[in-house]
């Protein structure tokens, strides 16, 4: 049996207009109203402050489409954000991915990744979420082909993601893709 959402939506007529606000500029930004921001809505300053860098991470930085769709993969696999997995896990493989490298990441395997860059985001994202400072070989890769605002980027895309995955899970929103 499937535990019901804790999910719980404010109707527009009972938004304050702060909530307004905040709900036109996700619609200005994203074009529309996006799950996890009915779980941070509760909050709007919070949910605000999460439009702005989520429409930048996804919309407007450095990373090509591709790139952000697999560093959303990686993180959340590492949280087992099922729902944020399923749905992006679908994005990357209508942009060309293969399955397998899904099935390496699911499996805590490394996934064969042709791309030097997409290659090198796996290994910064990997070090990152692990203990300690990483790798000095895979940093100075990441600051040549990447830039210091790539993994900036990568950085950002980890910990919004993290919230993203995280809030799924609690707030436990059925997967649907």
């Amino acid at each position: 049996m499937t535990e019901p959402s804790r999910i719980r939506e404010i109707p527009e007529n009972e938004m304050t207009a702060e909530q307004k606000k905040v709900l036109a500029d996700l619609i200005a930004g994203r074009g529309k109203m996006l799950t996890p921001y009915k779980i941070w809505f509760h909050s709007p300053r919070f949910a605000a402050a999460m439009e702005t860098i989520g429409t930048f991470l996804n919309k407007r930085g450095s990373l090509s489409t591709r790139e952000v769709e697999l560093v959303i993969c990686i993180i959340a696999n590492h949280w087992k954000g099922e729902y944020v997995w399923a749905a992006h896990v679908k994005a990357c493989l209508e942009l060309g991915y293969p399955q397998s490298v899904f099935d390496a990441i699911r499996a805590g395997q490394t996934p064969k990744l042709d791309d030097e860059r997409e290659r090198t985001i796996y290994e910064l994202a990997m070090i990152s979420m692990a203990p300690g400072g990483g790798s000095d070989e895979v940093f100075k890769r990441a600051e040549k082909l990447l830039g210091r605002n790539g993994i900036a980027e990568v950085l950002g895309l980890l910990g919004y993601y993290s919230s993203v995955a995280m809030g799924m899970k609690l707030h436990r929103v059925p997967v649907r893709v």
